[in-house]
């Protein structure tokens, strides 16, 4: 499943499908999951760290071992475990495993009083942000990319 999750989320990078992150892909792709813009300098600093063959992309390999370097590791199983709880709390449905703007929505508006004004548009703009394929709904891979980036 590991892997799977990771090719989805190299894929999501990879805008051209070349099979390559460039440095604009990365940089687009971190201010989509940030929500701020990363400087072209930043974004090729970053991916220097992780170009091992100096081509000045990053192939799948050294995109993983990137992720692992930024996310100290995969989380342990316990912390897997509490993720796919925080998962399945937002979620639509077990059996469709997505969160989705309405289902974001009415967690929120569960959790207190300061998200009660909280607009449908307003629920679509943050699963926007980390939907790394953009089919609007976030799955347990994306959230767990969140998770991990926050």
């Amino acid at each position: 499943m590991a892997s799977t999750a990771s090719s989805s989320v190299f894929a999501a990078f990879d805008k051209d499908g070349d099979g390559k992150i460039s440095t604009s892909e990365l940089r687009g792709c971190m201010a989509a999951a940030l929500g701020e813009e990363v400087s072209e300098e930043e974004a090729a600093a970053i991916l220097a760290t992780a170009d091992t063959d100096g081509d000045g992309l990053l192939d799948h390999h050294e995109f993983m071992r990137l992720s692992a370097a930024h996310q100290m590791q995969e989380p342990a199983e316990e912390s897997l475990r509490c993720l796919r709880e925080a998962f399945d709390m937002y979620a639509e449905e077990e059996e469709t495993a997505v969160i989705t703007p309405a289902s974001l929505r009415r967690m929120l508006r569960r959790l207190g009083s300061e998200h009660q004004r909280l607009e449908m548009e307003d629920c679509r703009a943050m699963i926007c942000r980390f939907d790394l394929n953009g089919d609007g709904v976030l799955s347990f891979d994306e959230f767990r990319v969140m998770m991990l980036m926050a």
